[in-house]
């Protein structure tokens, strides 16, 4: 019973580290563009395209 004393707080301190990184995230922009990589990846360039 004397690890919760522990355990507890670690786990209330950890969850809240995640969503500071959660709100970092989202005001960093991270979420802005969910489609541009995977549109990116099928935009061939002139110079990789085999004569």
């Amino acid at each position: 019973m004397n690890i919760m004393i522990v355990l507890i707080p670690a786990a209330l301190f950890l969850a809240a580290l995640g969503l500071c990184a959660f709100f970092w995230s989202l005001r960093a922009g991270q979420y802005e563009d969910l489609d541009g990589a995977a549109h990116r990846i099928l935009i061939t360039d002139e110079e990789d395209t085999p004569i």
